[in-house]
C-alpha cells in the first residue's frame, strides 16, 4: 500500500488551506476533467431516490455539474442548496444558475461543510468526490444535522483498491494527489460516514478505485 503523502495528520485549517489551493488552479479545466466520471454522478443520483418537490444538499458541489441532474429528478417544485468553498468554483457554479435560470430552485453557500450554516431540513444528501469532507467528523456532523430524519444519503470517491492492484491504484494515487489535501483513509473513505448512517450500504466500482455508499439518516449519529 502507497504511504500517505502527509504523514502527520493536518489541521483542519491547513488542509482547508491545502484544498482551496487544489482547486483554484482547477476551476477553469475542472468540468472537463470530471467528465470521464459522469457515469458514476448519475449512478449516485439515481440511488438518492429523490421525488418531485424535495430538497437535496450538493456538499462540495464545485462548478454545479450535478445541478442539472438533481432538478430533472425533482421538479419544477424541488429545491438545491449547493455548499462550496472555493471562491474560484463557487462563482463558475453561479454563472451555471444564472445562466440556466434556475435561481428560484437553486442556493448556493460559500463556506467549508463544518462552517456552513442554512435554515430548514433537507431530504437528501450527496458528497461526490468530496474526500477531505468525508474524512472530516465536524463536516459530516454539520451536514447530518441539517437533515430531516430519514434522509436519504449517497457518497462516491475514490478509494485503494485491493494491495495486488498496482496499476490501478496508480491511478488512485495521480487523482487523489490532484484532488484532496492528505491520503489519510483512502483505505476506507467512507467508515466516518458508516458510523453515522443506518442501512450503510457500500459497493465498489473502477476496478475497485472507487466507492459508491449510501444510508439513511436516523436523526443522530447511528450505533
Amino acid at each position: 500500500m502507497v504511504k500517505d503523502r502527509h504523514p502527520e495528520l493536518q489541521t483542519p485549517q491547513s488542509a482547508r488551506h491545502t484544498a482551496l489551493q487544489q482547486y483554484r488552479v482547477r476551476a477553469d479545466l475542472y468540468d472537463r476533467e470530471l467528465q470521464p466520471f459522469e457515469p458514476l454522478r448519475l449512478e449516485a443520483i439515481e440511488r438518492l431516490a429523490l421525488q418531485p418537490g424535495e430538497v437535496v444538499l450538493d456538499v462540495g458541489c464545485g462548478t454545479g455539474l450535478s445541478f442539472a441532474h438533481l432538478l430533472e429528478k425533482l421538479g419544477d417544485k424541488g429545491k438545491v442548496l449547493g455548499i462550496e468553498q472555493c471562491p474560484e468554483m463557487f462563482d463558475k457554479a453561479q454563472e451555471r444558475v444564472n445562466a440556466s435560470g434556475w435561481k428560484k430552485q437553486v442556493a448556493l453557500l460559500q463556506a467549508s461543510a463544518e462552517d456552513a450554516h442554512w435554515r430548514g431540513l433537507a431530504d437528501a444528501a450527496i458528497f461526490h468526490f468530496t474526500h477531505d469532507v468525508m474524512r472530516c467528523p465536524d463536516a459530516l456532523d454539520n451536514v447530518l444535522a441539517h437533515l430531516k430524519p430519514g434522509a436519504r444519503v449517497v457518497a462516491t470517491g475514490l478509494q485503494w483498491a485491493a494491495p495486488w492492484a498496482g496499476p490501478v491504484n496508480c491511478f488512485v494515487m495521480g487523482a487523489a494527489l490532484y484532488s484532496v489535501s492528505s491520503l489519510d483513509g483512502l483505505n476506507q473513505p467512507w467508515s466516518e460516514l458508516a458510523k453515522r448512517l443506518k442501512d450503510f450500504d457500500r459497493h465498489d466500482t473502477w476496478m475497485g478505485s472507487v466507492y459508491m455508499a449510501t444510508g439513511i439518516w436516523p436523526g443522530s449519529t447511528a450505533t
